[in-house]
């Protein structure tokens, strides 16, 4: 079975922030890949796994004080 991909847009400024949220969210999406690229000017969130919750991962975003939404 192949992995999903799914791409956010963030806010998420500088480094320390970025890893914040990845120690976060890997506590809620368990077996997962993730990335950011603060260089793009959406800020982009990566996500790779199975049965990824794109809902969780906005909600979750979001309640760490950060906007969040999936690019399709």
């Amino acid at each position: 079975m192949m992995n999903d991909i799914k791409i956010f847009k963030t806010n998420v400024g500088c480094p320390k922030d970025a890893s914040y949220i990845m120690r976060c969210l890997q506590e809620l999406v368990f077996g997962c890949q993730f990335n950011f690229d603060l260089q793009d000017c959406d800020r982009i969130l990566r996500i790779e796994g199975k049965r990824i919750s794109s809902r969780k991962v906005v909600e979750s975003v979001k309640k760490l004080g950060y906007q969040c939404a999936e690019l399709f």
